[in-house]
């Protein structure tokens, strides 16, 4: 029986974390912290956090494994900066707090072309973060690369909507990496990393999550 904990449980792709999570009888508790309350569960501990001030001697950093989900747009976020704290600070913040406490597995959903040497920011953001969670410790940490993402989000982003409706509709013809990827899919590789915690560094691609 394990304790994992979940950051971006109200997001696309976490809240199919957070369903397949608390629908695992191998999952004890789900520690969930977000910035507003969200439904209770038996198995699910919620503490609503500001990420601006996170608890760092809270009891509830005492998990077996992380899985990050957090993430924002340059839109959303008003700024860059605003973006990198969001994507880079609070990610890095919470994996820090979380082996401080004994958490040995880490699992992030990262972006396709993720490089700490590209020009565009967006990228060279995910791959900052990649790079400095490398360094923090973890026995475990794995590194999913999806593209573009399917499934139906509460926060309007219609350029991404855009692309993902002219990806299916080429969908046969793209390259596997460039295909659209269900979000509960990519959640199953997230539990399944966080859960087997195989030791070492992990870079699954987007073509590996179809």
């Amino acid at each position: 029986m394990k304790q994992l904990m979940l950051v971006g449980a109200t997001g696309l792709v976490g809240s199919h974390v957070l369903q397949q999570l608390l629908a695992d009888p191998t999952v004890e508790r789900v520690v969930a912290p977000t910035r507003k309350p969200i439904p209770p569960h038996p198995k699910l501990l919620n503490p609503v956090v500001d990420f601006e001030r996170l608890p760092e001697d809270a009891p509830w950093w005492q998990v077996d494994a992380v899985i990050c989900t957090l993430g924002t747009t340059i839109r959303a976020a008003g700024s860059q900066a605003a973006f990198y704290k969001v994507d880079h600070d609070h990610t890095l913040e919470v994996a820090y707090l979380a082996w401080r406490h004994g958490a040995r597995a880490f699992a992030l959903n990262s972006a396709l072309g993720a490089d700490v040497g590209s020009r565009v920011f967006y990228a060279r953001t995910k791959g900052e973060t990649e790079r400095d969670l490398q360094a923090v410790g973890y026995l475990s940490l794995t590194l999913v690369r999806p593209g573009l993402i399917g499934g139906h989000r509460q926060a309007s982003r219609p350029l991404e909507q855009l692309a993902v409706g002219v990806s299916r509709v080429l969908q046969p013809l793209l390259p596997r990496r460039y295909r659209v990827v269900p979000a509960d899919r990519i959640a199953q590789h997230l539990v399944q990393a966080a859960l087997s915690a195989t030791p070492g560094v992990h870079v699954l691609p987007s073509e590996a999550l179809l």
